[in-house]
């Protein structure tokens, strides 16, 4: 079983640091794959394009998108000329974020195709933009590369030397978060790549802080299961917290997972899951650390304490008490999220003595259980929770404490509520309690041809049978303001969805109309 005393994660370590492996000439990487991309040679820096031809500029459609802006970023840092469109910086939607892309150096258009003028550019966009929005047309009549998204990332995520990629179906941004605030503090100075704005690196000249550009050898970046594009990384350190249905079949995403960490030199795997258990079983036990919440694994958090707005717990690492470790983020699924990023930064040389002071200091990310505000004794909350295994999470942490919940979920697409429909009903009759409220507003759309075929009603419709008081109200402000005339001292609002910029702005008006 590896062990956390291992400086490099894999069966033939350097028994010294990152850095002296490199100088010394050892690989960093023996049991990779031999058909992986090329690694970083060991002088190259973060600033470094090697991948990117000095000739060429990057055009992203899309570029406000939480997983567009940050690899955007990323480029700016890196030296490269990066540019953009997006349909919500058309419409007016969330000014400051494209504020501060621009004052990264990143040049803006509308996005009717006059940002893209020649086949110089390389044109960055998502799956989700369709062949018919007009750069997308541009790029075609002028010759310019196309790339997706997860190829760009994925390419630049190869070329470096160490290689952390976070999966699972939840928790991936917070681990992220939190694997990059134990590098940056152990001074190893990492990219990081993220799909939402980590509250520690962020300040008032840098607000949208999902990205950090660092001269280190270490990238950081949490991988999507969703499209597929998970089999484009090759990680040296593979972490896995859980597997759970959310955009596809619990087969397709075994088999993704399983490929993925199987591509690694060590994985970081979380026991206490049975889907990712069962995927740790079929590995190389050499080459697997293993967390759990109260079970044996190489880390065991034990004796849970939960609070309000944190939570503590005794460590265990080789089923030894180390010492209890109080985090600044609640909930039991935290708790899950640290190890795995406690067990990611102690196979990379970085001792507990420095890790564990950093993980307490992890403040968390914006929008995952992010209080707004509280006013006349009623509580605003922002979550990200979209899938039923998230949605359960914060659920569960806020039962915890006293007060009815009056829960707003807006489904992040009708394509994802299809695929959860069943496991969504069976979650919310199982954790919602009396007293609760659930409003469904109508799915995020944001444009495009999609198909309508399950629906927030369909899912009230089965709802209020088994007695839980839901509704569904189509137009989203009303059904924010359906929960502000309801709400009462000591209740908590939590407004939960993703894709959508706009949930953040609509808690904030939520808590200024309760001040009124």
């Amino acid at each position: 079983m590896l062990s956390w005393r291992q400086s490099r994660p894999n069966a033939r370590t350097c028994p010294k640091s990152a850095a002296t492996c490199h100088k010394r000439g050892h690989p960093p990487n023996e049991r990779r794959d031999r058909n992986a991309a090329p690694l970083a040679s060991a002088t190259q820096t973060a600033d470094s394009l090697t991948l990117m031809e000095t000739n060429k500029s990057y055009f992203f459609v899309g570029v406000g998108g939480s997983g567009m802006m940050p690899l955007a970023m990323i480029l700016a840092g890196r030296g490269a000329s990066v540019s953009g469109s997006d349909r919500s910086l058309d419409a007016g939607r969330v000014p400051a974020k494209f504020d501060a892309l621009q004052s990264r150096g990143i040049h803006l258009f509308p996005q009717d195709g006059s940002g893209i003028t020649s086949a110089d550019q390389v044109v960055i966009a998502s799956a989700a933009v369709e062949d018919s929005v007009p750069d997308m047309v541009k790029a075609r009549d002028v010759g310019a590369t196309h790339m997706t998204r997860p190829e760009l990332l994925s390419r630049l995520f190869n070329e470096s030397a160490h290689r952390i990629g976070v999966a699972g179906t939840s928790g991936k941004s917070t681990v992220t978060g939190m694997i990059g605030w134990i590098f940056s503090q152990a001074g190893r100075d990492p990219t990081v790549m993220n799909g939402a704005v980590m509250k520690n690196f962020a300040t008032p000249d840098a607000p949208f802080a999902s990205a950090l550009v660092g001269e280190g050898d270490t990238f950081i970046s949490e991988v999507d299961e969703s499209d597929g594009s998970i089999a484009l990384y090759n990680p040296t350190i593979a972490v896995l917290n859980n597997v759970s249905l959310d955009h596809k079949s619990l087969e397709e995403l075994r088999a993704l997972f399983g490929d993925f960490v199987g591509r690694a030199s060590a994985s970081v795997i979380n026991i206490g899951d049975p889907e990712s258990a069962a995927i740790a079983s079929r590995l190389d036990r050499e080459t697997v650390m293993t967390f759990a919440v109260d079970r044996a694994a190489n880390l065991t958090a034990r004796n849970l304490k939960p609070e309000p707005f944190g939570i503590a717990f005794d460590l265990h690492i080789a089923g030894q008490f180390r010492q209890t470790v109080r985090l600044s983020v609640p909930g039991r699924h935290n708790v899950e999220n640290a190890l795995a990023a406690l067990a990611a930064a102690f196979a990379s040389s970085i001792i507990p003595p420095v890790a564990i002071p950093a993980i307490e200091g992890f403040t968390g990310l914006k929008r995952r259980f992010e209080r707004v505000g509280e006013a006349n004794g009623i509580t605003v909350i922002d979550d990200f929770g979209h899938n039923p295994e998230k949605i359960a999470a914060t659920l569960d942490t806020l039962h915890a404490f006293p007060g009815r919940l009056l829960l707003m979920f807006q489904p992040h697409g009708y394509g994802p509520l299809k695929v959860m429909r069943r496991e969504l009903v069976t979650m919310f009759v199982s954790r919602l309690k009396k007293g609760d409220q659930l409003v469904l507003p109508d799915p995020v759309y944001q444009g495009g041809t999609v198909a309508r075929e399950v629906t927030s009603a369909d899912i009230v419709a089965e709802l209020t049978p088994a007695g839980i008081d839901a509704r569904h109200i189509p137009d989203r402000d009303a059904a924010a303001a359906h929960l502000v005339a309801s709400a009462k001292p000591g209740d908590r609002i939590v407004i939960m969805g993703a894709r959508d910029d706009t949930l953040s702005l609509l808690a904030q008006r939520m808590l200024d109309d309760l001040n009124r």
